[in-house]
């Protein structure tokens, strides 16, 4: 465990096409679950922890996005022409972001149990670790059909493989977001990188957990939701 506060980078840039006709006028992280747009469900969980500021990247529906968030105190880091997916995201918004590491958060997912930014930084561990996720065990992932992303070893240490689904938060260093050579790419880059010098962990998450990729996922979320 270390004492940081970190700075928060919120993903709510992406064109949420899997919610078919949902998003045609309206981006996903502003669709309502329970009455309440599922960003500002993402954002609760920042109010539990101490940190530094709050940037959100945009691209689709920008108007409507910061529309909503600048008046809650989130800056915003708008890519344009291009969507340049999370990894080219986070880079372009370093210059916002008043530390390393920082947490990167998905703005897609409603989380039933302890909060998951306070687990990590309970267990993150900047000698070991260059990026620490926060993984949801395949039983616990509401809605969930597939084997998982990732397998993890005694010592938190993770590769690809079933057993743990990444929840979308984590905390990560961002030196190396440099060396790489595209201007859009995933995060999933870096995280191969990481594997291969045996820095990329997890902390799993003793709650349950549900995305809202799609249509479905709202009842699921909503459902979750009510029984807490």
């Amino acid at each position: 465990m270390t004492s940081v506060a970190p700075s928060i980078m919120l993903f709510a840039a992406g064109f949420g096409t899997r919610m078919g006709p949902l998003t045609k006028t309206c981006p996903k992280p502003l669709i309502k679950v329970a009455g309440e747009a599922l960003v500002d469900h993402t954002l609760k969980l920042t109010r539990g922890i101490p940190h530094t500021n709050i940037v959100a990247n945009t691209h689709y529906l920008p108007d409507m996005m910061c529309d909503h968030l600048q008046p809650l105190g989130v800056q915003v880091s708008h890519e344009y022409p291009e969507i340049l997916e999370t990894g080219g995201g986070l880079r372009a918004a370093l210059p916002m972001l008043d530390t390393n590491p920082v947490i990167t958060m998905n703005t897609d997912a409603i989380w039933a149990g302890p909060n998951p930014l306070s687990l990590l930084l309970e267990n993150w561990d900047p000698d070991r670790m260059d990026a620490l996720l926060t993984c949801v065990p395949v039983a616990q992932a509401v809605g969930h059909n597939g084997p998982g992303d990732f397998t993890a070893n005694d010592s938190g240490q993770i590769t690809r493989g079933p057993g743990l689904v990444y929840g979308g938060v984590q905390i990560l260093k961002t030196d190396m977001l440099n060396a790489i050579p595209e201007k859009s790419f995933s995060l999933n880059v870096l995280w191969d990188q990481m594997m291969d010098r045996g820095t990329l962990h997890a902390v799993p998450y003793p709650g349950r957990w549900c995305d809202v990729g799609h249509p479905e996922g709202i009842k699921l979320a909503e459902d979750l939701l009510a029984d807490v």
